[in-house]
Parts: C-alpha cells; sequence; structure tokens
C-alpha cells in the first residue's frame, strides 16, 4: 500500500499536491489528443491508466487512510479540470467517486476497509445500476436478481448505461434479494459470469463505454453485499446528488474547454468574415464579444457548481457527526446542485454552439472536432432534463414541497 500522508495541517490544494504532485501535468497528459481520440474513437485506456497510477480516485479518502483528504468543493475544482480536459475521462470517474461518496470513504467493517485500501491503491470502481425493463414510473427495486447459495449469493441480470465499467477494477450492482430488499454488490469486474459490452452509441460521451454489463451466476460473497440501510449507501436521503452535481461539474470544464478553443482560433485566425469591422480577426470587436459571452458562460457555470459543491461539503459533515439537521443540510445540497444544473447546462450548450459564431464554416470541419464540445454537453444535460429539475425547483419556492429524496436529486 502506498505510504498514507500525514500532514494533517495542509490546506486542500497542498493536500492534493502531496498526493497526486503532478496533478497539472497529469491533466496536461489526459488533454494532449482528446479530440483526436474522439474523432477517431480511440477508447482512452492510456488515460485511465494514468488516473490510476496517480491514484487521483483516493482524493476522498482520509490522509491516514492513504488519500488526500480533500474536501468535495476542492474534488470538484479537479472534477472542473478533467472536464476541461476530457470530458470523457472526467464522466469514466464519475461513478468511481460516487461509490467512494457512498460507501468507501466510511468504512463499515473489514470488507469495507478492503475496499477503501483498494481504492488507495490506485483501483477504479464502475457502476451497473440502470435497466430499460424496469415496468413502473419511480420504481427502484432493480430487478437483476441476488439469490442465496450456501452461505453466499449468485448474481444474474442485465445492466444498461454501466459508464466507465470497462475502464475500472471493480463495479457495484444494484440488485434486489428474494424479498425485494435493494441492495449494492461490490465485485471485481474480472469474475466469472461478468460480461462488459461497449455498445454506447450515443451522439455524444462516445468514449465512455456506457455500454451493457451481463452478470451471469456470478459468485458473491455475503460480505460483499451492502443492503440499504438509512445510514449508508443508496438508503441515505439524497444520496444520489454528489453523482448530479459531478456530471454537471463536467458541463462547467466542457464550457471552459470551449474558451480555451474558441480563444485560440480567434487568435490563429488569418482570414475573417465579409465586411467585418476589422483585418484581423483578434481586433474584430464582434469576435471579441463573442468570447466574452463564454468566458462569462464558464465563469457562471463554475461558480454555480462550487456554491452547491460547498453545501454538499456541509451535508455531509452534518451526516457524518450524526447532526439531527442532516437531512435538512442534505436537501439545500440537493436544491443547489438542481440550480446549479439548469445553469451550467444552458451556458455549456451555448457556448458550444457560440465557438463556430467566431470561427465560420472552417471551424466545422471533422478534423477540428470542435462540435464534440456541444455534443458532450448536450448529452451530459439529457441524463435527466432540466424541465424536471426546475419544476421540483418552482414547486419548493412556491409551496415548500420538498425536492424528491431519491432518483435525479
Amino acid at each position: 500500500m502506498n505510504k498514507p500522508l500525514s500532514a494533517t495541517s495542509l490546506e486542500p490544494s497542498d493536500r492534493l499536491r502531496s498526493h497526486a504532485p503532478d496533478i497539472d501535468a497529469l491533466l496536461g497528459c489526459i488533454a494532449e489528443g482528446a479530440a483526436d481520440r474522439e474523432r477517431e474513437r480511440v477508447l482512452p485506456f492510456a488515460q485511465v491508466d494514468l488516473v490510476r497510477k496517480a491514484r487521483l480516485g483516493a482524493l476522498r479518502l482520509p490522509i491516514e487512510a492513504g488519500g488526500a483528504g480533500l474536501s468535495i468543493r476542492a474534488l470538484f475544482e479537479i472534477v472542473i479540470g478533467l472536464g476541461e480536459a476530457d470530458a470523457n475521462v472526467a464522466h469514466i470517474l464519475r461513478n468511481h467517486f460516487s461509490v467512494v461518496e457512498r460507501v468507501v470513504r466510511r468504512p463499515k467493517d473489514d470488507q469495507h476497509r478492503q475496499w477503501q485500501k483498494a481504492v488507495a491503491d490506485g483501483a477504479i470502481i464502475g457502476l451497473a445500476a440502470t435497466e430499460l425493463d424496469t415496468p413502473k414510473v419511480g420504481n427502484v427495486t432493480p430487478n437483476t436478481a441476488l439469490t442465496a447459495d450456501g452461505d453466499d449469493y449468485l448474481l444474474n441480470g442485465t445492466k444498461y448505461y454501466s459508464t466507465g465499467t470497462l475502464y475500472s477494477d471493480y463495479v457495484l450492482v444494484r440488485t434486489a434479494d428474494a424479498s425485494a430488499t435493494n441492495a449494492a454488490v461490490l465485485i471485481p469486474i474480472n469474475r466469472d459470469g461478468v460480461e462488459l459490452i461497449d455498445d454506447w452509441d450515443g451522439l455524444g460521451q462516445r468514449l465512455t463505454a456506457t455500454g451493457t454489463t451481463h452478470f451471469r451466476n456470478v459468485r458473491v460473497k455475503r460480505q460483499e453485499v451492502v443492503f440499504d440501510a438509512p445510514d449508508i449507501g443508496y438508503g441515505i436521503p439524497y444520496s444520489n446528488t454528489f453523482a448530479q452535481l459531478f456530471l454537471t461539474a463536467i458541463n462547467a470544464g466542457i464550457a471552459r474547454a470551449v474558451l480555451r478553443d474558441a480563444s485560440a482560433l480567434v487568435r490563429t485566425r488569418k482570414r475573417t468574415f465579409y465586411y467585418a469591422p476589422s483585418e484581423v480577426p483578434a481586433d474584430d470587436p464582434l469576435l471579441q464579444q463573442t468570447i466574452g459571452q463564454i468566458a462569462s458562460g464558464a465563469f457562471a457555470a463554475e461558480t454555480v457548481v462550487l456554491a452547491a459543491a460547498e453545501a454538499l461539503d456541509a451535508a455531509t459533515d452534518a451526516f457524518d457527526a450524526g447532526d439531527e439537521n442532516a437531512v435538512d443540510a442534505a436537501h439545500k445540497a440537493a436544491l443547489l446542485s438542481a440550480k446549479a444544473k439548469i445553469v451550467a447546462d444552458e451556458f455549456a450548450i451555448r457556448s458550444g454552439s457560440l465557438l463556430f459564431d467566431v470561427g465560420g464554416a472552417s471551424a466545422t470541419k471533422k478534423a477540428t472536432n470542435f462540435d464534440r464540445h456541444w455534443r458532450n454537453a448536450r448529452t451530459l444535460a439529457s441524463h435527466n432534463p432540466n424541465t424536471f429539475k426546475a419544476r421540483s425547483i418552482g414547486q419548493y419556492e412556491i409551496s415548500g414541497t420538498p425536492l424528491p429524496a431519491k432518483g435525479f436529486f
């Protein structure tokens, strides 16, 4: 195991540097060739391996457990940077960090501590939760079955949208036992009976391997099962807020990537539009205005994400301390995260379109792959529509009705 960090008095940014001292270089390596990989559909196994070796997935683990002990806000600063570098790689890690929050960060027993050690050593965790044949709106009981087999279990079922699992070392599977009690199973992906299929064909986030996973008579040890409870995993109210805000942070990163590419495009352009107010594109006030709009949108998106992350930090601290107001704090974090999504998604999508206003028709060439920004932002925003978020926010503001405590909040 890597030697745990001991400088508990370090500021969050210093803890990060001690844990992963080459973070800027890492993000630079991930950014290099990102447009080409996405255009040519080269899966980023090498980039995920860099993340694994840097133990970036342990950023939220306590220092004494081999992590960096970062706050959620500090983590989301890194997530935004990852989103700017490569939105696919950032999305691949979303489920990992969500599982760490739910199951690994505060270990309950020896098995949990083994998972924590694996993450501290660099292991990455994927997720298999979604099913296409759920018969009832709002139903949260998985059809994937956990069947008793002596002292242990057999796992059978098929999951879809298993983002990142193809690149992972472990996978968390949402399932239910014979009594319809929901549970999470955390197992190695190389266990017999696990089949990963890269069949995701979405218009954006094309390299996330958001595909199908089959489980056929997979043996599961009893200690690898975490049944839902009010104090752990999916049983915690608003336990999905972290995962939702993570997606929004990636869109904030995409907005920054658009600013980077749009600014570089204007600086290097030689030709300009007919009747342009300036011979030099960089001196064109109309192009300058568009860059200013993109820059302001990127700032707004990042700001609202980090504000919501601070609320999520407060909610997490309240839960860890057993505060009687923990659920209220979690609701506030969910509310701010929902608001942040509406703002950040809009700016990321709009910025992805504005990029072409500064580049003209030549910017639409496949070689540039500039359209990936809009496609990726649009795909991330579609994970759950803003209309549902806005309606719930409005209902709360009008009548005080709390946001749903499960699902996409």
